[in-house]
């Protein structure tokens, strides 16, 4: 049996981290995708197969009202907060504030983020940028990616120094190479619900539904919380 899942990238960690004791209990083979929400949306409008959904609650919500997950098959993971990161052990820059981050962003030689279309973190990332007026004055240094994992494994595999990356804090925690120095400042804060949902055209729905029940039970919460979420 296989059980196909469509992902952002914030639950990657938690998913490759139950996989295994999942698909010995079940027999079963999990092929996972990760990326940007609105990516992995779209990609299930587009017919792509798939059991399980893992996106933000609003994207889940409307994917029930318009028929394609199950009703009252959400379930919230946690709350994941967006971070900003540099790559282990370089100067760890001050972020605490508006006048922090702003010089942050600007002496770094790159910033590394996820697609400002698609990605939750992205969008939100682009915003603050553009909030701190350095959207235009910093393009040529703006390092953007299909998802923030990718984005923090290229920033983390890169030569150069004084590099900074902001997306959702388990991308970053689960990232080797990469560190968290904190959140972005309270008044460009972003805290995410990520939710699951199962879907309509499961081709394997109970599995959806029997590893929909492990990734937010008590056995999971331990590992959710270790990457970055914060429970609800």
């Amino acid at each position: 049996m296989k059980l196909s899942i469509l992902s952002g990238g914030a639950a990657a960690g938690v998913v490759q981290g139950l996989q295994g004791e999942f698909e010995k209990k079940y027999s079963c083979q999990i092929h996972a995708n990760f990326s940007a929400v609105g990516a992995m949306r779209d990609l299930l409008l587009a017919g792509e197969p798939c059991d399980l959904v893992i996106l933000t609650r609003a994207m889940v919500e409307g994917l029930m009202k318009g028929g394609q997950v199950i009703e009252d098959s959400l379930a919230s993971l946690g709350i994941v907060r967006t971070g900003v990161a540099i790559k282990t052990g370089d100067p760890v820059p001050k972020i605490a504030t508006r006048e922090e981050l702003f010089n942050a962003f600007s002496q770094a030689h790159g910033i590394y983020f996820p697609d400002p279309e698609k990605a939750t973190a992205g969008i939100h990332v682009y915003n603050v940028l553009k909030q701190l007026g350095l959207e235009k004055v910093k393009e040529k240094e703006l390092r953007i990616f299909p998802n923030g994992a990718t984005a923090m494994a290229a920033m983390a595999a890169s030569s150069e120094s004084g590099l900074i990356g902001s997306t959702q804090v388990t991308e970053i925690n689960i990232t080797p190479g990469v560190q968290l120095i904190g959140m972005l400042p309270k008044e460009f804060e972003l805290a995410t619900d990520y939710c699951l949902g199962v879907c309509s055209a499961a081709q394997n729905p109970q599995l959806a539904f029997d590893f929909a029940k492990m990734l937010v039970g008590e056995s999971a919460a331990t590992l959710r919380q270790k990457i970055g979420f914060e429970l609800n």
